[in-house]
């Protein structure tokens, strides 16, 4: 990577929307400088047009959901005749198909603006549940996957052991399996992280890993200083039968074995009880909504003003990929609320796309991003001001326009660690991301 300088018509930073900024970036991949009222781009300054963001994290994907879109929508159901197409589709994963796959959606995320992904990772071995000769071959794929489509990846390779409540995996789960928490701990050591790699821990879920096992997950994490993440209370059926088996909420569950905290963060906590949204807020745990997914599903409204109120910070993911769109996570999750609440205004547009950005980067273990500001990372994004979605309001209202009018089609350049991933709404890496998405998922669907 080389130095290079970029001129932002408009840019998003601490002080809030300025016009004409100059942000220089190093070899090094991180920002050097920020110089505001520039009215013209300076010599050999690459021209970003728009509103130019922080880049945005998605802090919850399934990558290999991506080959589920359209599924869902045909018919009726619920989560639980979702998962069995789901299981289908991750019984003819491989390497190399995960890999292709991976690297389409990863780029597709990429065009959105997202240049951080949070992979909650549990297709680890062969169907039956036998290792490959490399026991890391499907992470490593998606580790490779993520650097080929230019975006950073915080792999949270996942501990997935039961089908619920102590019951032996199921057919399709075996390849999810380790066996113990213990041999998932030996495994997952094994993984490397680089520039533009973290490695985290997560617990799929209380059902899928048996209470005394939950705290090998938890100190494998904490010993490394590594991102904790954990699918909570998504469905009603989870919480009753966690009641049943152990006498506690999954939340209190998760606290009695040392799982919450800040380095942790529950994913989708839609089902809490107030005494739930306490034990998180007051251990400071994050929360990642995934309104598109959890609206997708018929899974309900999550009381995220409550578990902010609480103290626990919020990030977004879009997790199935019913759509891949932070500027929808990030609407949806004030327009869910005011349906709810019959209120409006429950987050400024500069606190969501905090949660798309900075605090979502910050749950996936990449603190320096989410700032456009000398030091951080050199990862932003630009939103277009002149399409037929975002044409008309003011320049001091673009954050405004980018969350509640914007979508992915109006990301006009993506920039990670100074280089230009998306330029002109082009992926430099992926030559037709669609052309490759379709391809990958023919590969892996009925």
């Amino acid at each position: 990577m080389t130095a290079q300088t970029y001129w932002a018509e408009h840019a998003l930073l601490d002080t809030g929307v300025e016009p004409g900024v100059v942000i220089e970036t190093a070899a090094d991949g991180r920002i050097t400088a920020v110089r505001r009222g520039t009215p013209a781009p300076p010599p050999g300054a690459v021209s970003l047009r728009g509103i130019t963001l922080p880049g945005l994290a998605n802090a919850h994907s399934h990558a290999f959901h991506r080959a589920l879109r359209g599924a869902t929508q045909a018919g009726e159901g619920t989560f639980w005749t979702w998962r069995e197409v789901m299981y289908r589709v991750a019984d003819r994963l491989t390497p190399d198909n995960y890999f292709a796959l991976a690297r389409a959606a990863y780029a597709e995320m990429a065009l959105a603006g997202i240049t951080s992904v949070g992979e909650f990772h549990y297709v680890h071995h062969l169907a039956g549940g036998a290792r490959y000769d490399n026991p890391n071959a499907m992470g490593e794929a998606l580790i490779a996957a993520a650097a080929e489509a230019g975006i950073r990846i915080t792999l949270l390779d996942t501990c997935y052991l039961s089908s619920g409540f102590g019951a032996e995996p199921d057919k399709h789960q075996r390849r999810f399996s380790d066996g113990t928490a213990e041999r998932w701990a030996e495994r997952v050591s094994a993984l490397k992280g680089d520039d533009n790699t973290r490695i985290g821990a997560a617990v799929h879920s209380v059902r899928a890993v048996p209470a005394e096992q939950l705290g090998t997950v938890a100190a494998w994490a904490q010993e490394r200083d590594a991102p904790l993440h954990v699918h909570l209370s998504e469905q009603t059926a989870e919480n009753d039968a966690c009641v049943e088996a152990h006498g506690f909420t999954p939340t209190a569950l998760l606290a009695h074995h040392g799982v919450l905290g800040p380095r942790t963060t529950a994913v989708h906590a839609t089902h809490l009880t107030p005494g739930d949204i306490r034990l998180l807020g007051h251990s400071g745990t994050g929360v990642c909504m995934c309104p598109t997914t959890e609206r997708d599903l018929a899974d309900g409204i999550g009381p995220a003003p409550a578990l902010q109120e609480a103290g626990s910070p919020l990030s977004l993911g879009s997790d199935s990929h019913a759509v891949i769109d932070l500027f929808e996570e990030a609407r949806a999750m004030e327009l869910n609320e005011r349906l709810r609440s019959r209120t409006r205004g429950h987050w400024s547009s500069a606190a969501l796309l905090r949660a798309a950005s900075a605090d979502g980067h910050a749950a996936l273990g990449w603190d320096g991003a989410g700032s456009i500001s000398p030091g951080a990372l050199a990862d932003f994004t630009t939103v277009a001001l002149d399409s037929v979605r975002t044409a008309g309001p003011p320049p001091a209202l673009a954050a405004e326009t980018a969350v509640f009018a914007a979508t992915n089609a109006d990301v006009r350049d993506t920039v990670v660690g100074g280089r230009h991933i998306v330029r002109d709404g082009n992926h430099q890496l992926v030559a037709d991301v669609a052309v490759e998405l379709a391809r990958a998922i023919a590969a892996v669907r009925d």
